[in-house]
């Protein structure tokens, strides 16, 4: 697959179809992006499983953190990488010996490695590199949009309010 660019319908897709998150580097700190990205996801109505070894047994957005991938209480459909890429080869060690395999590993911006992408989709593994899921829902829902910021998708949805918060969603609960 070519990783440089992906299709509105990949994404959506992935974004649709997954249920739980584990974030692997997710900070307490609230103003760092792992930490947005995290409270983000929980309010879009996924289940997040944060994973940070310095926060075990805290919450993180109201999430409670485990030590690593192992440590979790279940499977995980999507495990969000917030790791620098060099750390991604010892990472997908981990991703690897889960059971169940995850469906989708997705890697933040600035983060990639290819052979390890590889690696992931011969075991059938969606890959998506060098994005933000937290991004990529507001550009793809068009909530990105309510800021000024150009989504490149049109859409005459209107807003639906769902606990509290109005929301485009591009997932249905």
């Amino acid at each position: 697959m070519n990783h440089d660019t992906y299709d509105n319908a990949y994404i959506a897709g992935i974004l649709n179809s997954v249920k739980s998150i584990a974030i692997i580097g997710a900070s307490a700190n609230d103003v760092r992006p792992s930490f947005f990205v995290t409270k983000y996801l929980i309010d879009k109505g996924y289940r997040v499983y944060p994973v940070n070894p310095g926060q075990t047994g805290k919450e993180i957005a109201g999430a409670m953190t485990y030590a690593s991938l192992a440590d979790l209480p279940g499977p995980v459909d999507m495990v969000d990488i917030f790791r620098a890429s060099n750390a991604v080869p010892g990472i997908v060690e981990e991703i690897l010996a889960m059971d169940p395999l995850p469906k989708v590993v997705w890697m933040q911006l600035t983060v990639r490695d290819d052979a390890s992408a590889v690696r992931l989709e011969e075991k059938g593994i969606k890959v998506v590199m060098n994005r933000c899921p937290k991004i990529e829902y507001g550009r793809l829902s068009g909530e990105i949009g309510w800021n000024g910021v150009n989504s490149r998708v049109i859409s005459s949805k209107k807003p639906v309010m769902r606990q509290g918060f109005q929301s485009f969603g591009i997932r249905q609960r």
